[in-house]
């Protein structure tokens, strides 16, 4: 979703050459090889096959992989993404090779590192030596970590420039199937699926909000699996598969609130217009909390159902859409980068 655009951007100069590096970390069909051809994205040049395993196995394994093709590659920069495994990964092969890295979502947090992502976010950011950051919010967080100016570009929000690509084949596809009025539903965090006590409070909430409003639920691998292990029954609720980009867009453009706890979702509601409730007591990303309509609620599921009432009677949480996330985020990443600016930082501790 955040390299697409990146790559696409990059290509438009021939006098570039990219390889592309699949980790494997994100290894389902549904949730990897469809977004490669929804996204039209090439197959990639190099596939590490990591896989699942703890946050250590993870972690290791794409470094054990990753740094026999950066030593043959030997690449003038290399663009990291997001927060997870495989950033942090990729972010300290680099670094002990003394390749430039780039950060391409830099500056998010949460201030919670009970989430590993968190991590993720702050050693990659002392790491990398050029930051592109989404949002005024990631400027400064990594100002007061002692970054300097010279190294933080705020360029936007790579994720809304593949929803604006996207977003006109999402609203062809047919709602044929689904309710008329709808709540979706996203699931998928440890901390809120591998307690049997908090997964089951939740999708006790979930049914109850079924009752109001007929609730859609793609489910994600792993709370399918906890579900499953956990004996919870959820057949009044519209379970599916999870979804590729453009189907899973659609029914987020058309839903009447999205409850989530994922953090690429509170950006896309943001930019539609559509009301988030996001089952976490934090974000990293507040500026769809501040300026959009996502709203934090946690596992406080008398807030959930008062929320949820606010929005079926039209008073939902309006918003707007944040400086520079219109569509063209990846452009000001490739002209950056075309300027040779991670020159500039490749010699520098």
């Amino acid at each position: 979703m955040k390299a697409a655009p990146v790559l696409r951007a990059l290509g438009k100069d021939d006098a570039v050459p990219q390889t592309l590096v699949h980790t494997g970390q994100h290894y389902d069909k549904n949730l990897s090889d469809i977004f490669f051809s929804q996204l039209s994205m090439p197959a990639p040049d190099v596939n590490l096959e990591v896989g699942s395993g703890s946050h250590a196995w993870q972690t290791a394994e794409v470094m054990k992989r990753l740094e026999p093709v950066i030593l043959e590659r030997n690449p003038d920069v290399v663009l990291v993404y997001g927060d997870v495994n495989s950033t942090l990964a990729a972010a300290l092969v680099c670094s002990k090779l003394l390749v430039p890295v780039a950060h391409v979502e830099a500056g998010l947090r949460s201030f919670d590192r009970h989430m590993p992502e968190e991590i993720n976010r702050i050693v990659t950011d002392r790491l990398a030596g050029l930051l592109f950051t989404p949002s005024e919010d990631g400027d400064i967080n990594l100002s007061r970590e002692g970054i300097p100016a010279e190294r933080i570009h705020r360029v936007g929000n790579v994720m809304i420039d593949s929803l604006v690509q996207l977003l006109p084949a999402a609203l062809q596809c047919s709602q044929n199937g689904f309710p008329e009025k709808y709540a979706l539903v996203t699931l998928h965090r440890p901390s809120n699926v591998d307690d049997s006590t908090v997964l089951q409070g939740i999708l006790k909430a979930l049914l109850e909000v079924n009752e109001q409003l007929k609730v859609v639920f793609p489910v994600h691998p792993r709370t399918r699996q906890r579900i499953a292990q956990f004996g919870i029954n959820l057949e009044r609720v519209h379970m599916l598969e999870p979804l590729p980009y453009i189907e899973f867009l659609s029914l987020q453009r058309r839903a009447i609130v999205v409850i989530t706890d994922s953090g690429g979702i509170q950006e896309e509601t943001t930019y539609l217009g559509v009301p988030c409730l996001t089952l976490r007591d934090s974000t990293e990303r507040p500026v769809t909390v501040t300026s959009g309509t996502n709203l934090l609620v946690g596992c406080d599921l008398a807030l959930l159902n008062s929320e949820l009432a606010r929005i079926l009677e039209g008073k939902g949480k309006k918003g707007s859409i944040p400086p520079l996330w219109d569509g063209h985020a990846s452009e000001r990443i490739a002209q950056i980068l075309l300027k040779g600016k991670f020159a500039a930082v490749a010699a520098e501790p």
